[in-house]
C-alpha cells in the first residue's frame, strides 16, 4: 500500500506543497490559438488556467497569446514570440511560464533553455492541484501514478536537477532527479508497476463495497459535473454528508456515497465524484478510472452545471467528453443548473435551452423540492414494475420490498399479499421466488 511517511515514494514524487510556501509564485500564461479555434476560446481557456494556478498557490503576472496554424516544433510558439515571452518574464519577474497548450518534452526543454526559467503546461498544473488534494490511499496512489507517467518521458540526461523537488513551484511535484538517467527511468517504471498493482488491489476492495451496496437493492445516483459546479454542496444539502466544500477547483477527489430518501419515502444511494475540467489530462483519466467507474455503474447521472458561470455549454461539453471516454455516456442524465441564487435570470435562461433540466441553489435550498420530485420520477420511469405474491407467513420478504423498493399497490387475498413494486435488479433477484409477473403495468392513478 502507499506509504504516507515523509520519505515514502509518494511524498518524494509530490515534493513540497504549494500551500506550505509563504511566497506565491509569479506565473506568465501563454495561449496559442490554433487552426479551427477562436481567440475568444483561447482567452476563456486562459481565464480558467488563471483560476487553476491560483488554486495551485500561484499568481498570474502576465499573459501572452499568439495565433498560429500549427505549433512550432521547437518552441510551440514562433521564435520571435518566444523571445517576446522571455522579455515579458524579465519585465514582470516571473518564476514560471505555463502554457495552456500541451507541450512535448522537447518543446518544454527548449523553452526552459531559452527563457532561463521553468516552463510547464496545463497538464502539469492540474496534476499539481490533484497532488495537493489527494487524501485517501487510493487517491494518493492514483495521483502519484499520473505524476510519474507524466514525468517519465520528460527525463533528460544532465537535466534531472530541473525536475527536482529542490526547485519547488507549480508542476514540480515530481521528486528529486537521479544522477543516472537509466537508473531514474528504471526506478520510475518499477514504481509505476507497483502502483498499478496497488490500484488493482484497491479496486477489488471498491468492488466489494459496490457489491455490498448493490445487495441493498437501492438505486444508485451519481453526481457528476465540472469542477467547482457545486456537486459536494448539493450532496451535503441532500444528505448532510459533511463533505468538504470550498470555493476552489478540485476540492473533492475521493467519491463519497450517502443514503437519500425521496419525499415519497423510497431510498436511493447518492455518490459525489471528482470534478471534470476542459482537456482533463488523459493520464489522470487513466489513473482515476477505478474511481470514475462509479459513473458507469449508476442508474442515473445528476449532471450539475454552474448556471451562473460564463460558459455553461462549454462545461457541459467538457463533462460529456470525459463521460464518453470512461464509457458512461449511455447512463441516463439529469441536467441540473446550480447557483440560481447568484444569477437567477441567467440560470433561468440556460434552463430554457435544455428542456427537462431544473434550476436550483444547493447553497440556499431553492429548487431542491422540484429537483427531488423530478429525479424520483425519472428513476421510476427507468425501473420496471414487478408483481409479487407473499404468503402471510413471509412478512420478512414483504418488509424487504417496502425497504428496498417502491410499492405501487398492495392487494390482500385469501392466501397472502399481492404487491406491485418497482425494484432494482439486485432486489428482484433475491426475491425471484415471489415474482409472479415481470413488467407489470402499475394501476392507473
Amino acid at each position: 500500500m502507499t506509504n504516507s511517511s515523509p520519505n515514502s515514494p509518494y511524498n518524494q514524487a509530490l515534493g513540497q506543497t504549494l500551500i506550505e510556501r509563504s511566497i506565491r509564485e509569479r506565473i506568465v500564461l501563454v495561449g496559442v490559438t490554433l487552426h479551427g479555434h477562436s481567440e475568444e476560446e483561447t482567452e476563456s481557456s486562459l481565464d480558467e488556467l488563471s483560476l487553476l494556478i491560483n488554486t495551485a498557490g500561484a499568481d498570474e503576472a502576465g499573459r501572452l497569446t499568439q495565433k498560429r496554424d500549427t505549433p512550432d516544433h521547437t518552441w510551440f510558439v514562433g521564435k520571435g514570440k518566444a523571445e517576446e515571452l522571455r522579455d515579458l518574464c524579465l519585465a514582470v519577474d516571473a518564476d514560471t511560464v505555463v502554457f495552456d497548450n500541451e507541450l512535448s518534452p522537447g518543446q518544454q526543454y527548449n523553452l526552459e533553455k531559452m527563457l532561463g526559467r521553468t516552463a510547464i503546461d496545463r497538464t502539469a498544473v492540474i496534476l499539481d492541484i490533484f497532488a495537493q488534494n489527494a487524501h485517501t490511499l487510493e487517491g494518493k496512489a492514483q495521483v502519484e501514478l499520473a505524476l510519474l507517467r507524466y514525468r517519465l518521458p520528460r527525463l533528460r540526461r544532465g537535466a534531472e536537477a530541473n525536475m527536482s523537488q529542490q526547485r519547488g513551484g507549480v508542476g514540480s511535484r515530481f521528486g528529486s532527479g537521479e544522477t543516472k538517467l537509466e537508473v531514474d527511468r528504471r526506478r520510475i517504471k518499477n514504481r509505476i508497476s507497483r502502483l498499478e498493482h496497488e490500484l488493482v488491489d484497491l479496486g477489488h476492495t471498491r468492488d466489494l463495497q459496490r457489491k455490498g451496496r448493490a445487495r441493498s437493492g437501492l438505486a444508485n445516483v451519481v453526481i457528476v459535473g465540472y469542477t467547482n459546479a457545486g456537486k459536494s454542496t448539493l450532496l451535503n444539502r441532500l444528505t448532510n454528508a459533511g463533505v468538504l466544500v470550498e470555493d476552489r477547483l478540485f476540492a473533492t477527489l475521493d467519491p463519497t456515497t450517502r443514503r437519500l430518501s425521496f419525499p415519497g419515502g423510497e431510498p436511493v444511494l447518492v455518490t459525489d465524484t471528482v470534478g471534470f475540467v476542459r482537456r482533463l489530462p488523459h493520464g489522470l483519466v487513466e489513473s482515476f478510472k477505478s474511481t470514475l467507474e462509479v459513473a458507469t455503474r449508476a442508474d442515473y447521472l445528476v449532471h450539475v452545471v454552474d448556471g451562473s458561470g460564463s460558459d455553461p455549454e462549454g462545461q457541459i461539453d467538457a463533462v460529456r467528453t470525459v463521460l464518453r471516454e470512461i464509457k458512461a455516456d449511455q447512463v441516463p442524465e439529469f441536467l441540473v443548473f446550480n447557483k440560481s441564487d447568484l444569477d437567477p435570470v441567467g440560470v433561468s435562461d440556460v434552463v430554457s435551452w435544455h428542456p427537462g433540466s431544473v434550476a436550483l441553489s444547493a447553497q440556499t435550498g431553492e429548487g431542491i423540492e422540484l429537483f427531488l420530485r423530478t429525479l424520483s420520477d425519472r428513476l421510476r420511469s427507468v425501473s420496471k414494475v414487478i408483481e409479487l405474491f407473499f404468503p402471510y407467513d413471509r412478512g420478512d420478504a414483504l418488509a424487504a420490498v417496502h425497504r428496498e423498493g417502491e410499492v405501487v399497490s398492495t392487494t390482500h387475498e385469501t392466501d397472502g399479499v399481492r404487491v406491485r413494486a418497482r425494484l432494482a435488479d439486485a432486489s428482484s433477484g433475491r426475491l425471484s421466488e415471489f415474482i409472479v409477473l415481470e413488467g407489470a403495468q402499475p394501476p392507473l392513478a
